[in-house]
This record gives structure tokens, sequence and C-alpha cells, in this order.
């Protein structure tokens, strides 16, 4: 289960890592869009637009129905909030260390004052 949650969380960053996915997915959080639309933004091909959504796609980053002949695309905020509770998970984890560190310091130095906690 966790190796699942893992590759979820791989394809998100992966999809996230490209400006222009993440310019897509702003889009397509604002509203729904045609593959065709979103292309005619972009200095590229309609093939290279539609692998970009591929990816944003694959990594739950949006969702894709079909109209007639257009697939019309829309941010999914779900798959932003878990992304945004793992970075929050990790910053914890890290501002922990740091007031773990401050707090060792502390005690190797007794005249070093407690410095105050950033969280």
């Amino acid at each position: 289960m966790t190796v699942t949650k893992d590759i979820r969380t791989d394809r998100i960053f992966h999809a996230l890592s490209d400006h222009t996915r993440r310019d897509i997915l702003r889009r397509s959080l604002e509203g729904e869009h045609s593959i065709s639309e979103l292309a005619a933004s972009y200095d590229m091909s309609f093939a290279a637009v539609q692998k970009h959504v591929s990816v944003l796609h694959k990594a739950g980053l949006l969702t894709k129905r079909r109209k007639g002949r257009k697939a019309l695309t829309r941010g999914n905020p779900e798959t932003i909030r878990s992304a945004t509770a793992l970075l929050k998970e990790l910053e914890a984890l890290w501002y922990g260390r740091v007031e773990r560190m401050d707090f060792l310091i502390a005690q190797d130095n007794p005249e070093t004052p407690n410095l105050p906690s950033e969280t």
C-alpha cells in the first residue's frame, strides 16, 4: 500500500516539475478547457500539449471527460490538497528537527539562550 502511495506521490511531483504543466494545471483549475484551447496558448505542437495533459491526468492532477469530439480537462483540487498535506508534514518534520538541534545546543552550552520556535 505504501508503495502505491509513493508511486502516486512521485507522479504528482514529476508532473509539477515542468513549468508548462504547472501552467496547464493553473488554467484547468480556473475552469474546464479543451486540449485544443490549451494548445493555442503554447508555442508547441498539439501533440506536445496533449502529452503534458496526459502526464497531469496520470498524476491525478487533472480530470478529463469527453464532450462530443472534444476532450475537456479540469484541475483536481483533491490531489493538490494531498500534495500540500505531504509538504506540510515534511515542513513540520524539518522544524521539529531544528527545534531539537536548538535544544541540544542549549544543553551543551548553558549560557546560550533557547531560540524561539518558528512553528
